[in-house]
């Protein structure tokens, strides 16, 4: 008999055991928390330097352009889309802000905002070729990419727009006590788009469209509406970084955030946004963007080449999204 209750209990530790795993790998992304946390080990035992405030806040502000770009991506991926123009608009931005201010004397702050307002115009035509013209996201975006690229080298005349004011680096370089601006205004948008996903309708309705489109005109959704939206948005959040990127780098520069979007892509697929649409976190995005800018760190920090580099974002990318399809299978 005492044999019995033993084994009983031996049995009744086991479930409860497997019940609790089961619990902790039910939370959703699960994966991607245990991959930030064993980057920041890992960096923190090949060196001293990383594991700093002074290095968190580095990280932080050298996200800040990748992390308000994705968070505009996002929308547009659970859509059902794909935006990969986002780093062209981020250059085109940057060099209207900076000739604007540069060339024709217009106040900073206008300038800045006009910059931000062509993103947006870039985000409409983005939006209505593929809904109106019924072009595929990835080929349109492809197009842009390249064109708006061009518009961006076209305006400066191929060359570097120099010689800003002061107070034009404000932007990208100020603080507020001990946080960088651009970090505060990510957060902030974070805030916003957290609350626009999970509280409001429009948030209800980019899930529903992004699930099943034809379900979503059939419930009486304006699903043309919604797709061009996010686009838009997408744009604005790119015109926003083209303006911090520019303030950064005191300079309107063509050339700049070239493979941004990838950056930005595999942020938003690392964070369990699906491809195919319907699906996705923001604040596990927010850990996608944290997971790139750790890893851009570190290696930059055990003196890692570019190149390299470049083979270990590719390959952080094919994997995320090779998991996202071993998912839903």
């Amino acid at each position: 008999m005492k044999n019995n209750k033993q084994a009983f209990s031996g049995l009744k530790k086991e479930a409860s055991s497997a019940s609790l795993s089961k619990k902790f790998f039910a939370v959703e992304n699960i994966g991607i928390y245990i991959f930030l946390t064993m980057l920041i080990i890992f960096f923190s035992v090949m060196t001293n330097a990383f594991l700093t405030f002074s290095n968190f806040i580095v990280i932080l502000r050298q996200v800040s352009i990748i992390g308000i770009a994705a968070f505009g991506q996002a929308l547009v991926v659970i859509s059902g889309g794909i935006d990969l123009s986002v780093g062209s608009i981020v250059a085109l931005s940057g060099v209207i802000a900076a000739s604007l201010t540069n060339f024709f004397g217009v106040p900073i702050p206008l300038a800045f905002l006009i910059g931000i307002m062509a993103g947006g115009v870039c985000g409409l035509a983005n939006g209505v070729l593929a809904t109106k013209v019924k072009i595929p996201p990835i080929i349109v975006t492809l197009g842009t990419l390249t064109i708006i690229r061009g518009l961006a080298f076209i305006i400066v005349g191929g060359h570097t727009v120099f010689g800003m004011p002061e107070s034009y680096r404000v932007l990208g370089r100020g603080y507020v006590g001990f946080i960088p601006i651009p970090v505060l205004i990510m957060i902030v948008f974070f805030i916003l788009f957290f609350i626009v996903l999970n509280n409001l309708n429009f948030g209800r309705h980019i899930y529903a469209t992004g699930s099943n489109e034809e379900a979503a005109l059939i419930s009486g959704l304006n699903v043309v509406k919604i797709k061009t939206m996010v686009f838009v948005i997408s744009g604005l959040m790119a015109g926003i970084g083209g303006a911090i990127l520019s303030s950064r780098l005191d300079s309107g520069q063509a050339a700049t955030a070239q493979g941004l979007e990838l950056d930005v892509l595999t942020a938003v697929v690392l964070g369990g946004v699906s491809i195919a649409g319907g699906k996705g976190r923001l604040e596990s995005v927010f850990v996608g963007v944290l997971i790139i800018g750790i890893l851009a760190n570190g290696m930059v920090l055990l003196n890692v080449q570019h190149f390299y580099q470049l083979v270990i974002k590719g390959a952080v990318l094919l994997l995320a999204v090779s998991l996202d399809v071993l998912k839903k299978k």
